[in-house]
């Protein structure tokens, strides 16, 4: 299915450490890309969790900007929010990417994430959906009070990516693969 890839995030640092009321700490270059490089099973290239063994199952994160849209609608706010404040590596418009998390039924069933590929022209790059990227408090300072309770269920998710290759913004297919 055709999508959009409208924000990408690179982040050498955790700029979310300490209270939320003390504000993000400031990063030391820029954390906006209009192309990523993705490694299998390491994760983006320059990014914190890049090749950290403890985040391989959270490596890359994707967040719906229908999601920041809801926000937006949610709490009245006057304008479109800034889809780089989450800090998800990926943001993207045309697909409910948190339907593709793991997740327990209401009988208390596990479901697997769901296996996906992203191609925005240079060619396919597979992800395996994990768990939910689930919105915290950092959110109510950086895109706006209330904003965490707002996102809940639609924070994005956090991924593997079993193949390697660069996405760029711009237009790209998102195919399902299981």
């Amino acid at each position: 299915m055709q999508i959009e890839i409208v924000a990408l995030v690179v982040s050498r640092q955790h700029a979310f450490e300490g209270r939320p009321q003390d504000g993000p700490r400031p990063d030391p270059e820029p954390v906006e890309r209009t192309s990523v490089e993705i490694r299998a099973g390491l994760g983006i290239v320059g990014d914190r969790y890049y090749g950290q063994a403890v985040h391989k199952n959270a490596a890359v994160t994707f967040i719906d900007a229908a999601s920041l849209d809801e926000v937006v609608r949610a709490l009245g706010l006057p304008g479109p929010l800034d889809p780089h404040l989450t800090r998800r590596n990926i943001t993207l418009r045309g697909f409910p990417i948190d339907e593709l998390a793991a997740h327990r039924t209401a009988d208390g069933t596990q479901v697997e994430g769901r296996r996906f590929t992203l191609d925005s022209g240079t060619g396919p790059i597979t992800f395996q959906a994990n768990r939910p990227a689930n919105p915290c408090a950092w959110m109510n300072e950086v895109l706006a009070p209330g904003a965490m309770k707002a996102l809940r269920g639609h924070g994005g998710i956090r991924s593997t990516p079993l193949t390697s290759g660069t996405i760029h913004l711009g237009p790209a297919n998102l195919t399902l693969l299981d």
